[in-house]
């Protein structure tokens, strides 16, 4: 029987990455997003690369509603869920405290924060009847380091590090593994959502240096998650060679 991953915020990036990089090592994959063309593209692309089944799963992990209702209907075939990936998440705006906007904060703080709960309060459960998950969640060097302007995003990354540490005691006696994979620089559509849509302005933050791939977080995802029972990898920090911190980088 095969193993499943269920990844979040699949659509694109590290998600993306993610659940290509578990499909090619023969996971069945449930995929999560809001755009539906995208998933779809996906799937195809997933069904063509390799011999694992896809199931797709379109709804905001903003909305409780929709979380609860689509994960609790997922067939009784799919519900032998080994790894729940929670990616989902963004940075919108670049502002002081005192200049942000207001609807910006709410975005992040109910993507980062309260859609990996959403999603995490549906699916521990599950495993903890199966008797076996590992959940992987995805935090950002800035849930390490605050940087300036980074605010309400450092914030909800914080939180995604201190959620995983407490995630981790109370599921303990369940034996379920729940780890943090957190990336510095990594280009995907991450700048691009952050400055709305200035692809110009979104391109220049990665200039003058190599920043990670998605595949690179990925391939750290698929390593904490295939490890012997007795191991659990706590968190990793994985950064590009040329940054060394928040706000460290060497650029040519």
């Amino acid at each position: 029987m095969k193993k499943i991953a269920l990844i979040t915020g699949a659509t694109s990036g590290i998600g993306k990455a993610t659940a290509l990089k578990f499909a090619e090592n023969n996971y069945d994959i449930i995929i999560t997003g809001r755009r539906t063309e995208k998933l779809e593209e996906l799937a195809s692309e997933i069904e063509k690369t390799s011999n694992s089944k896809v199931l797709q799963l379109c709804f905001d992990v903003r909305n409780k509603q929709e979380v609860e209702d689509s994960l609790q209907s997922i067939p009784e075939n799919w519900k032998k869920i080994n790894v729940l990936v929670n990616n989902a998440g963004l940075a919108v705006g670049l502002n002081t405290i005192q200049e942000g906007e207001v609807d910006d904060w709410e975005r992040m703080i109910d993507t980062n924060v309260k859609g990996l709960l959403y999603v995490s309060r549906t699916i521990l459960p599950m495993m903890i009847e199966n008797g076996f998950g590992h959940v992987i969640n995805i935090g950002s060097i800035a849930g390490k380091e605050a940087y300036a302007n980074g605010n309400v995003y450092c914030a909800t990354k914080f939180a995604v590090d201190a959620l995983t540490k407490t995630m981790r005691i109370d599921v303990l006696k369940h034996g379920i593994k729940v780890t943090a994979i957190h990336p510095g620089a990594v280009e995907t559509e991450f700048s691009l959502v952050r400055f709305k849509g200035n692809a110009e302005i979104a391109k220049n933050v990665y200039n003058g240096f190599t920043p990670l791939k998605g595949e690179d977080v990925a391939d750290a995802v698929f390593y904490a998650a295939n490890l012997p029972l007795h191991v659990n990898i706590n968190e990793i920090v994985i950064m590009p060679t040329a940054q060394a911190s928040t706000g460290y980088f060497h650029k040519v």
